[in-house]
């Protein structure tokens, strides 16, 4: 039994419902919060958390009358404790606490703690039964397999909070699985949509961070430059709707309008539309089964004109094509290709390399990887962390040689 619901099926929701959002004070969470602003009658706050970020947690603790409030910086509990002095909120710090607050009765829990250090906060979620939405992709790029077989396990209800993802959920919702031939997962094509491998190779970060249509945070901003954020989507989505490699297609979108398709048996294809706002995702997962009224601005087909659609370049863009290798290689590849990338994107924002030379490290870890027999299955969360661990030290023993290298 799937952990994600692959056909409308309406369920009882409360009258009031309770949720906490993990990551509260980064783009999702703020987006989130965002939504609740606008449905107090319908939702209590049980739990938030925030990496550092104290002050915006306290605020945002004290606006919602949040029963847990958690910094995942250990250093940071007597600056939460005293800026949330004289409320009911209970506070708590370290990773430790962060799980604490996943852990708690909220009826739904939105996953927004970014990297691996969102995966044991979302388990802890999982494991008791919640309805999850998920905006943490290392809980399936890294941990694919055994974190949707822990929820289905469970019981607890995987919803897609990633603007794709949930444009395929909804597709879904239109057929059976068996009858499903492909889905198709569009991109805008970043910022170096037209330009030609050699430009591409020498691109600046300011060039890296000028998207056309979405407002995002730095690393997943210079990802969908690379295309490299498509090829973690392309793994999420295989995980997520336990679907092979050759059945999911990427499709350029310049007007990132349509954000996810589903062809079925008799070559229908459904498709998801909206404007490029994250809230519409969240929304949709909020008010699951139900649907909730969002800020979005309302579509306008007509002003916008056409929507134009192009085949993906490997060549220019080879991050997309190592996600699918690594897909097809699994045992931990994909945790490796998630690792390497974040170990080179920090490397290309530092000046250490080249944009091009973002995706040629990462190959070069896979490769190293694999040729010195690591790959495994993961069967636990430790396990999926040792490897992400010890991928970035390899990726960053590779480095030197690979900033050295031309295109």
């Amino acid at each position: 039994m799937s952990a994600v619901p692959l056909r409308n099926s309406k369920a009882a929701v409360s009258d009031i419902r309770t949720v906490s959002v993990l990551g509260a004070t980064g783009s999702i969470g703020d987006s989130t919060m965002d939504l609740l602003r606008g449905a107090r009658d319908r939702y209590q706050v049980e739990a938030l958390t925030a990496n550092s970020n104290v002050q915006a947690l306290a605020k945002l603790a004290k606006e919602f009358g949040a029963r847990f409030a958690a910094v995942a910086d250990p250093a940071r509990l007597a600056e939460l404790k005293d800026a949330l002095a004289g409320t009911r909120t209970e506070c708590g710090a370290g990773e430790s606490a962060v799980i604490e607050a996943a852990a708690r009765p909220a009826d739904w829990v939105m996953a927004a703690v970014s990297g691996a250090a969102g995966l044991k906060p979302a388990l802890a979620a999982v494991d008791r039964g919640a309805t999850v939405a998920l905006a943490n992709k290392e809980c399936l790029v890294c941990a694919g397999d055994f974190f949707m077989q822990r929820a289905a396990k469970a019981g607890a209800c995987i919803l897609p909070a990633d603007s794709e993802h949930n444009a395929l959920f909804q597709a879904l919702g239109s057929g059976n699985r068996e009858e499903l031939v492909r889905v198709i997962i569009t991109a805008s094509g970043g910022p170096f949509r037209t330009w030609a491998i050699a430009d591409i190779e020498q691109a600046t970060l300011a060039q890296a961070l000028k998207h056309p249509n979405w407002s995002m945070g730095q690393k997943i901003t210079i990802d969908s430059a690379s295309m490299m954020n498509k090829g973690l989507e392309v793994i999420e989505a295989s995980y997520l709707f336990a679907l092979a490699p050759d059945e999911i297609d990427v499709l350029v979108h310049p007007q990132s309008i349509i954000h996810g398709m589903v062809e079925f048996s008799d070559r229908s294809v459904v498709a998801q539309l909206g404007a490029p706002d994250m809230r519409t995702p969240i929304a949709h997962c909020l008010g699951w089964p139900d649907r909730i009224n969002g800020p979005a601005a309302k579509l306008d087909l007509a002003k916008i004109g056409q929507l134009t659609f192009e085949a993906p370049d490997f060549d220019r863009f080879p991050a997309l094509r190592l996600a699918y290798d690594s897909l097809r290689t699994g045992r931990g590849a994909t945790t490796v290709y998630n690792a390497a990338n974040e170990v080179a994107v920090a490397a290309f924002i530092a000046g250490k390399i080249r944009f091009g030379a973002i995706a040629r490290l990462v190959e070069a870890t896979i490769e190293a990887w694999i040729r010195a027999g690591n790959l495994a299955p993961l069967t636990s969360a430790d396990d999926a962390i040792a490897v992400d661990h010890n991928a970035r030290n390899k990726a960053a023993t590779l480095l030197p040689q690979i900033a050295l290298k031309a295109s």
